[in-house]
């Protein structure tokens, strides 16, 4: 009997035409499934984002070793120890190597080895590995959502949605074999030209702490889909999530050695970026860091995109709604406790006059409200290191110094018990920010919201496009041509409009632009394909034509 497994609550119009909320339960046989009524939908919701949602979270008491896979085998890698601790807890979870010369050659041995017969695998077949891996993804949503929880800080709804999002980018792998067909034209008399694509061979992705998952999950389903050998060096600050999803990929049926995973921290990205048998390479971080990964990995003639940081402006104006812009904006800057790189950042709030003054602080006033009422541990997580967050309480110091009013101040939290030890940090918000200042400028990385006035849409949009990032902008209001003005001379690569966080859903593409991305295309969608493949072009003729031209 066949099962199907949903972990998210789905509305549709039933032939009647009113609403039902249909729950498919787990491992529930495919040919059954129970209706909700209102009440049943109440209570569903209530117990995913209840206070003791996250009592479930499984902290380890004991410590995992983090190895290398390689060629299906677990091994030790031979460089420095380092230790992976909990942001729940500072307890050390994990314990790791850096990965050696040695240890890289071996891995991209048995990559190149198995690529050759990986590569010339059907498309079709390549795809149905893919298929299996989302089931299988599907079916340990708790076990990974968990590892991800324990070792990011994230709230396990968070840690969900993160792989939801990482399922979607595989779907969108899985229609590659239908969407990127190619095409054979006639172009002249008996000459017919075609697109053939082919994988590089051997590529590479560095990815950050905090999609642990997620970012993993927009290169690693499209390359690996394409053809290619695939190496993931995750972040040593989160590598236990690593250990999953290589033997999810090996049970979905993944041939040895095409996909491939290389613990370590900065020495090892070196050797990534050097080895001259890896073709390209994925990167998401910093933009420090990621300007270092492009300028060295294009010395090196590989293709390379580097997605690097961002500081995102929100503009709101006076006539936004009051309820989408309290939830929209406090989601955006508190969610993943603003560990991620399309958080809001600034708020620009409009007022030309006292009246518009007026409606803009009852706004202000809804978005503090919202962002109060977040509880640590039930929807907001933690910092991922003490580090972390000792700069986040230095930065809120700051801004009080250059003049900035703290309408709500995060510094003195209430720690959910059982992680009274672990690093956190309320929803934080800075009124009258000055431009230029830390607050106003750097991409602080944690639940703090920086609000600027501005007499009008276009001094605001003036400091948005003065920002040296060009990530996400987006815009509250009910203005079609205030919204229209932000999508074209907004200066970022992504644009919401009454969205908190516009990150575009497949088969759109995910990618900034200015000093959010180097390199050319996007990570994920259509604009990925070029980045882990080839296209050829096939030109062909079979016989001599009597109405010959210059075309031949």
């Amino acid at each position: 009997m066949r099962f199907i497994r949903v972990f998210y609550l789905d509305w549709a119009k039933n032939t009647r035409g009113g609403e039902l909320a249909a729950l498919i339960l787990y491992n529930l046989p495919i040919n059954k499934f129970k209706l909700l009524d209102e009440a049943d939908r109440i209570g569903f919701n209530s117990c995913m984002s209840d206070t003791n949602y996250n009592s479930n979270l499984e902290v380890p008491k004991t410590s995992t070793p983090c190895l290398n896979y390689c060629n299906g085998e677990w091994l030790k890698p031979s460089g420095k120890e380092f230790q992976i601790k909990s942001p729940y807890t500072n307890s050390v979870i994990g314990q790791s190597h850096e990965s050696t010369a040695q240890d890289l050659q071996k891995i991209i041995g048995s990559a190149k080895k198995a690529q050759k017969t990986w590569g010339a695998t059907p498309i079709k077949e390549r795809s149905l590995v893919m298929f299996r891996f989302r089931e299988l993804l599907l079916r340990d949503m708790h076990k990974i959502s968990n590892q991800i929880s324990i070792e990011c800080g994230k709230t396990l709804a968070e840690a969900q949605a993160e792989i939801n999002k990482g399922i979607e980018v595989i779907e969108f792998a899985l229609s590659i074999q239908n969407l990127d067909v190619g095409g054979k034209t006639e172009v002249s008399r008996g000459v017919f030209c075609e697109y053939r694509r082919e994988p590089l061979g051997v590529v590479a992705a560095i990815t950050p702490f905090n999609f642990p998952a997620m970012v993993p999950l927009w290169m690693i389903p499209i390359a690996i889909t394409l053809g290619n050998s695939f190496i993931w060096k995750p972040s040593d600050k989160t590598p236990l999530t690593s250990i999953l999803l290589a033997k999810l990929l090996t049970e979905a049926g993944l041939p040895k050695g095409v996909f491939s995973v290389a613990q370590g921290g900065k020495s090892t990205v070196e050797l990534i970026l050097d080895h001259p048998e890896i073709e390209a390479i994925g990167f998401v971080g910093s933009t420090q860091v990621a300007k270092e990964i492009y300028r060295r990995g294009s010395q090196n003639l590989k293709r390379v995109l580097a997605l690097g940081g961002a500081k995102n402006h929100i503009l709101l104006m006076p006539d936004a709604d009051l309820e989408l812009t309290a939830r929209g904006i406090s989601d955006s800057f508190t969610g993943c406790a603003g560990q991620r790189c399309m958080a809001a950042s600034v708020l620009c709030a409009i007022a030309g006059n006292a009246e518009e003054e007026k409606m803009v602080n009852q706004l202000i006033a809804a978005i503090t409200k919202q962002a109060s009422q977040t509880a640590l541990g039930r929807n907001l997580g933690a910092i991922i290191s003490q580090e972390s967050l000792s700069k986040l309480q230095s930065a809120i110091s700051q801004s009080e110094k250059d003049g900035a009013q703290i309408l709500l101040d995060g510094r003195k939290p209430s720690p959910p018990p059982p992680f009274e030890s672990g690093n956190w940090l309320s929803p934080t918000i800075l009124d009258h920010v000055k431009p230029g200042t830390q607050a106003a400028i750097d991409e602080l990385f944690g639940p703090v919201l920086a609000i600027i006035r501005c007499k009008s849409l276009s001094e605001a949009l003036e400091i948005q496009n003065s920002n040296i990032y060009g990530n996400a902008v987006s815009i509250f209001t009910q203005n079609g041509g205030a919204a229209e003005k932000v999508a074209s001379y907004g200066k970022a690569g992504m644009v919401g409009v009454n969205i908190g966080v516009p990150v575009p859903r497949e088969p759109f593409s995910f990618g900034g632009t200015h000093e959010s991305k180097f390199g050319q295309g996007d990570i994920t969608g259509v604009h990925s394909l070029n980045l882990w493949s080839n296209m050829k072009k096939i030109t062909t003729k079979w016989a001599a034509q009597k109405d010959w031209t210059w075309m031949g």
